[in-house]
């Protein structure tokens, strides 16, 4: 392998998913991209269900094809059931248009997919090469090299004119440096899951079959996740609030292996039915049951002279509805054009830092409001809902939304970015009323759900492209990416 370089023009933090899509972005235009990955792939992670919208951002750097025909697990929609005496809601995926499935992945083979066409697309990938330190130009916060260090002990410096981070939650330039990292106090919860094999499925034999099943938890705890990979494998998880947990774990002598399965059996009786007679995979003992927890947070903002954060290393929502890689991958896509909007003069730097920003926080807003209203509904199981939602009122719905979202996202100063109670109230309010119907024998519960799949279609890569923000929006060709200003006279 060539030797790491002692400078590139973009250096890249990182080949998860945001950081090698970045790459393979910013590789197509024909840039000198180096990107830094800590581990050596294949490697594991969680994060296993994609929304439709990854179809459309694959297809943008050519490969959809190769994810085809990989073999992944076919995801013609989801199941949500948010109150134990209602009946799950569906998204359905395919009701319009058969090829707009996604996938649940196994994450080891889908991320290796990524950061290999980051290299085929003309970005140097480096793997087991950890980023120590970033050092910034003298007198100013902009970034100008980084020092690194391999496996083996070997050292160096790489200088650069732009950096991406996408160190994930690991979060570099956040935690380190800009030390602007807070996380969401509503959604502090531990997260444990494991692998079963074995068994059942949601809805087999009808066009709803294998789909991945979200159930709350009877005692509106938290939620639990019936993900299938494969025919063979399953992922199964359990999130609940952190308080809750740490009370049940100090009056309980049992193991993490054993409160997982406790949780499950005794408080998520649907996925417990699609469990059967499967069996928690035991191989490894210390990897059976996974935990993590504190992963919800966000930035005050995700860009600067020089610099683009994107995915886990700005924000993390929530596993609620598997956004996770969409905002990773959208945001590699911003920080991809608005890189290359100051290199070719579509606007100045800070106008292009300007843009990152409110682009990641319109579309982290966005599924937070919708996030947070299904939390609240979980929790309030038995809470009526007093008014209708049907196909007549989406209009309505994106009112809400962007009266808030684009509000947030628009308004540069910090005073016009705090919502108020009375809106945030209002917003959750509507989310909530979209969920759950007044009883489960309402013919329009199945026009409600479809609210999370007219969310994920909101943020496909064409809507993203076309979504204006401060008299912008993106240029997505190939060897031109870049800023296009929507009103000519608003042109430098």
């Amino acid at each position: 392998m060539s030797p790491i370089p002692s400078h590139s023009q973009i250096l890249i933090i990182g080949g998860g998913p945001g950081g090698s899509y970045a790459a393979s972005c910013l590789g197509r235009e024909g840039l000198d991209v180096v990107l830094l990955e800590a581990e050596v792939f294949p490697r594991y992670h969680i994060g296993e269900s994609l929304l439709p919208s990854m179809r459309h951002f694959l297809r943008f750097i050519d490969l959809e094809k190769k994810f085809l025909g990989h073999g992944f697990y076919e995801k013609v929609g989801a199941a949500f059931k948010l109150g134990q005496h209602k009946q799950e809601g569906y998204t359905d995926f395919v009701a319009m248009d058969p090829n707009n499935y996604s996938w649940n992945v196994v994450r080891s083979e889908s991320d290796e997919l990524l950061l290999r066409h980051a290299s085929t697309s003309g970005a140097k990938v480096f793997e087991g090469v950890r980023v120590t330190d970033i050092n910034f130009q003298d007198g100013t916060r902009r970034p100008v090299s980084a020092t690194w260090v391999d496996k083996g002990g070997k050292s160096g410096t790489i200088s650069f004119d732009f950096l991406i981070d996408a160190s994930g939650r690991r979060g570099l330039m956040s935690t380190k440096y800009l030390k602007n990292r807070n996380f969401t106090q509503s959604l502090k919860n531990i997260a444990m899951w494991g692998y079963w094999s074995g068994t059942g499925s949601y809805k087999p034999g009808t066009s709803r079959a294998g789909s991945p099943f979200f159930e709350a938890l009877t005692d509106g705890s938290g939620w639990a996740w019936f993900i299938p990979l494969s025919k063979k494998t399953t992922s199964i998880g359990v999130v609940m609030n952190k308080e809750i947990y740490s009370l049940k774990q100090s009056t309980s002598a049992s193991s993490s292996i054993e409160f997982y399965r406790s949780a499950l059996l005794s408080l998520a009786p649907v996925i417990t039915s699609l469990i059967g007679s499967g069996q928690l995979k035991t191989s490894d003992p210390t990897t059976t049951v996974r935990m993590a927890s504190d992963y919800s947070y966000s930035a005050s903002s995700y860009a600067g002279n020089g610099y683009r954060i994107v995915g886990d290393a700005g924000a993390f929502i929530d596993p609620f509805f598997s956004n996770g890689i969409h905002l990773a991958t959208s945001g590699a896509l911003s920080a991809a054009v608005t890189i290359c909007a100051s290199l070719r003069g579509d606007c100045s730097e800070e106008e292009a830092c300007q843009w990152h920003t409110s682009r990641l926080g319109t579309s982290y807003t966005r599924f937070l409001v919708v996030v947070l209203s299904a939390y609240r509904q979980m929790k309030s199981q038995d809470q009526p809902i007093l008014t209708d939602i049907d196909e007549d009122n989406f209009d309505r719905a994106f009112g809400h939304f962007r009266g808030i979202i684009q509000g947030v996202a628009d308004v540069t100063t910090p005073a016009a970015k705090v919502l108020t109670e009375e809106e945030l109230a209002t917003t959750l309010e509507f989310c909530a009323q979209a969920y759950m119907p007044p009883n489960p024998d309402d013919v329009m519960f199945e026009s409600k759900i479809q609210l999370v799949g007219i969310m994920a279609s909101s943020e496909t890569i064409d809507a993203v492209a076309a979504n204006e923000l401060h008299g912008k929006c993106m240029r997505l060709e190939r060897g031109n990416l870049g800023l296009n200003w929507v009103k000519a006279s608003s042109a430098p």
